[in-house]
């Protein structure tokens, strides 16, 4: 005789918990799915299959549903509650993971949601694992009002936390809109696909029209375009969702999981001691002409692969992830090609911020120099290049990484110390012959230092030629640097790539002692 307490048989109880998880793993249901589908973008766990290794992820709150009940919620409770979470490996590296589920409740945030990713991040800091957030949301959850807002309250603080400690990447792959743009913009890179379902602002259109009479589409206010090459706020910009994920397992090739270990080395197969080829053809003679920095980048690093960050948005100075040797470098390179390679607001804080997030996760850094100064005029000077030059500055001096520096060409002013020299805290610098070091161009500098000279000439044009010329002997190469040990070292263009090498070698066991302190101010 049975026990009216008796639990029902085993094999009972797991078909039970299988059709809970069939039930869990559909989401918001068929149509819903069918809906996602139409619009071209895949579902929560479709992106997850092809983040992870197959077979690896983990998921953690399956069964999480909503507390709320207020405005039909407790008729409207789903398994997971619009968000997938979990863990798994990425090409055998521990990964932690949060995907928006856009067919429950419009992947909307609400409390449960956001304890979801606070617990991923919680468990991500305890073992020392990346962070990748894939955003496909409504935004914050009306039902629970504010609750909702203490969610975003606690996922916002969980990437502040995450900061420094493990790197974070978001992967816009729907919309977001108030609050939830804020944590992809605390996070460290954020990948964004183009097309109409992907757009992110703080006010939308309609907000737009009936505050400020302005008529703007999604995408012009903040498709992926607008924020790759306007706001900076999208560090990369993919055409569809399978790029995303691969980018995404790109850029984590080249990071540290955490902040207390190396990069991932590789052996790429080529060789560290190569001449780099053909660099002397790219540049021309004429100090006044462009060239594309990224042609003599790819011939100086392994097998000329270089992940670039922020590709279309503040094009004069080119930022990103390589490795020379094997190793991850971080690469800060003025570009000729605009605005002659002079830093203007945005390159600043660019740059800036890039430099600090290779110092957070020990990667080395690489500055290439080409740089006549800095963008001059009322315009630059309103939007305070001041106080935005100096976020750059702060960067370079505050990092502890290695840091080499391979002055090309110009070198000229604050924007040359902005490059990182010694005083600035730079390890090694060397120049090419071609190098020009001085405190500004020859033109320039004539006209100040012999102002009076020229006024009073019978033949102004001739003096000033004449100047230009003393002045091109003395500073136009980087022998007097040398003389006066602001170099290192002057380089034959060919040899880059084994002098960085070696450098790397012989620093890779660099420490440098920093003043105790909560944390830095760095300026606005």
């Amino acid at each position: 005789m049975s026990s009216l307490y008796e639990k029902p048989p085993v094999e009972k109880l797991v078909e039970e918990l299988k059709q809970l998880k069939a039930k869990a793993y559909q989401g918001g249901g068929d149509e819903r799915i069918k809906f996602q589908h139409s619009k071209g973008k895949l579902t929560a766990r479709e992106r997850l299959a092809l983040l992870f290794d197959e077979g690896t992820f983990m998921e953690v709150g399956t069964f999480a549903t909503t507390k709320a009940t207020e405005f039909g919620l407790d008729k409207q409770r789903f398994y997971g509650d619009g968000v997938v979470t979990g863990w798994g490996k990425v090409d055998g590296r521990v990964v932690f993971a949060y995907a928006q589920d856009f067919t429950v409740l419009g992947g909307s945030l609400g409390e449960t949601h956001a304890s979801k990713i606070a617990k991923v991040y919680e468990l991500a800091l305890k073992v020392g694992a990346p962070v990748v957030g894939i955003n496909d949301s409504g935004g914050a959850r009306i039902q629970e009002g504010a609750m909702a807002l203490e969610g975003y309250g606690m996922v916002f603080r969980s990437n502040v936390m995450a900061s420094g400690v493990v790197p974070q990447i978001t992967i816009m792959a729907g919309p977001a809109a108030g609050g939830a743009v804020y944590s992809p913009a605390l996070t460290d890179f954020i990948i964004m696909i183009k097309g109409d379902a992907y757009y992110m602002f703080v006010t939308g259109p309609e907000i737009t029209r009936v505050s400020l009479g302005e008529e703007v589409s999604y995408q012009d206010l903040g498709g992926a375009v607008v924020h790759s090459t306007k706001s900076g706020v999208v560090h990369f910009m993919v055409e569809n969702e399978e790029e995303a994920i691969n980018l995404t397992k790109r850029l984590l090739s080249y990071l540290p999981s955490n902040n207390m270990e190396e990069p991932p080395y590789m052996e790429t197969g080529d060789p560290a001691d190569r001449d780099v080829q053909g660099v002397e053809q790219i540049m021309p003679n004429d100090a006044a002409k462009p060239y594309n920095i990224r042609e003599i980048i790819t011939r100086i690093v392994d097998n000329g692969e270089f992940l670039e960050v922020h590709r279309h948005w503040a094009t004069n100075i080119i930022v990103g992830f390589a490795r020379v040797g094997g190793h991850v470098v971080g690469i800060v390179a003025n570009n000729p090609e605009e605005f002659g390679g002079s830093i203007d607001v945005d390159a600043a804080d660019k740059a800036a911020r890039f430099i600090r997030f290779c110092d957070a996760f020990n990667i080395p850094l690489i500055s290439l120099t080409d740089t006549p100064g800095y963008v001059p005029g009322t315009e630059q000077e309103y939007k305070g290049i001041i106080r935005h030059g100096a976020k750059m500055l702060y960067a370079f001096a505050e990092a502890t990484v290695p840091k080499i520096n391979v002055i090309l060409r110009k070198a000229y002013g604050g924007a040359h110390i902005a490059m990182d020299i010694h005083s600035l805290g730079a390890d090694l610098v060397y120049a090419w012959p071609t190098a020009e070091i001085a405190v500004t161009g020859p033109e320039g500098a004539v006209r100040i230092l012999f102002r009076k000279e020229i006024q009073a000439s019978q033949n102004p044009d001739e003096f000033i030629k004449q100047k230009i010329a003393e002045y091109r002997k003395l500073f136009a190469n980087p022998y007097w640097a040398a003389e006066k040990g602001i170099i290192d070292d002057v380089i034959e263009p060919k040899d880059t790539r084994r002098v960085i090498v070696r450098a790397l070698e012989m620093l890779k066991n660099k420490r440098e002692f920093r003043y105790p302190k909560k944390h830095g101010n760095i300026p606005l």
